[in-house]
């Protein structure tokens, strides 16, 4: 049983399945032979239908589980608001990876290899968590700047552990904070930051289309040039537009408004990112809740944008 269970946590399945086929025998030893069978049989059907690496790696074991953070995202493609050209490329990708095999049974990989860049807030690490969900792929999120911090003199070693991971077990990878490893000031760098970079660029050239490999940034200006043809798609975020942030408001209070005229609210929703939108209305409709009410009006709506304007100000 402790062989079972470490075999288990160690994530060795062929370790697994040796330590049941024993526990069946030692079963048909002491005349148990209905449970022998059913053992076996269990363990025939698990090898026969062993289910895709993804499970696996839904919990990331051993050097990876200090690597990555593990999610299952439910947030749909219906849930992103972003502008009719980025919103295009995002179902390009979609459409890419669903046939995948059609396409790399024709000689061409699907696009793997993205980078993602705009400001903060702006619908970047939602795009990564949409694909995963309609991929019905896990989201590792590697933490970049973190990472180096963590593991200086180390993160070379570190980066390949990732990328191996993301060869053998399919999920969608986002490099956050990318710009830590990726901005010009690297590239003067003789020591750490370069071999880091040049260790990062390796990686992603060789890897292979099994995963989509995602970089994210809210400072392009000051990555490398020299990064941008390492990528197979560059997918550019902005601000939302007066319509962009209607909708995305829309979208989180769903029913609670009724009647409210937004383009009267379009300068007070100027210059804030989806992310601000999103908890202005989380703060309108709490406050509604909480006096007792049951619809989110317009003056509810523009008291909570006042205050995100305040707070991205300050």
């Amino acid at each position: 049983m402790k062989a079972l269970v470490r075999s288990h946590a160690s994530g060795d399945d062929d370790a697994f399945y040796s330590v049941a086929l024993q526990m069946a025998a030692q079963a048909a030893r002491h005349g148990h032979n209905r449970l022998a069978a059913d053992l076996k049989a269990a363990v025939e059907h698990g090898r026969t239908e062993r289910p895709s690496k993804v499970t696996s790696i839904a919990q990331p074991r051993g050097d990876l589980s200090d690597l990555v953070v593990a999610s299952h995202p439910t947030v749909g493609l219906k849930d992103l608001v972003l502008p009719s050209s980025l919103s295009a490329q995002v179902q390009r990708l979609l459409m890419e990876q669903r046939q995948r095999k059609n396409l790399l049974d024709h000689g061409f990989p699907p696009a793997h290899r993205l980078l993602f860049e705009g400001p903060p807030g702006t619908g970047k690490t939602m795009t990564a968590a949409v694909l995963a969900h309609e991929l019905s792929l896990p989201l590792l999120t590697i933490r970049l700047d973190s990472l180096m911090s963590k593991y200086m003199g180390e993160t070379a070693s570190k980066l390949r552990v990732i990328f191996e991971a993301a060869d053998s077990h399919r999920g969608v990878y986002l490099f956050d904070e990318f710009d830590a490893l990726g901005g010009d000031r690297a590239s003067n760098d003789v020591g750490e930051a370069r071999r880091i970079l040049n260790s990062f660029l390796v990686f992603l050239e060789n890897s292979s289309s099994e995963s989509l490999i995602i970089a994210a940034t809210n400072h392009r200006s000051i990555l490398d040039r020299a990064l941008f043809r390492r990528f197979d798609m560059v997918l550019d975020y902005a601000l939302p537009d007066a319509k962009q942030a209607s909708a995305v408001m829309r979208g989180r209070l769903s029913s609670l408004t009724k009647g409210v005229r937004w383009a009267s609210l379009a300068k007070d929703m100027e210059g804030l990112s989806h992310a601000d939108l999103v908890r202005a209305a989380e703060s309108a409709a709490k406050s509604v809740i909480l006096a007792g009410g049951t619809t989110v009006g317009v003056d509810d709506i523009r008291l909570a944008l006042e205050s995100r304007q305040a707070a991205s100000l300050g």
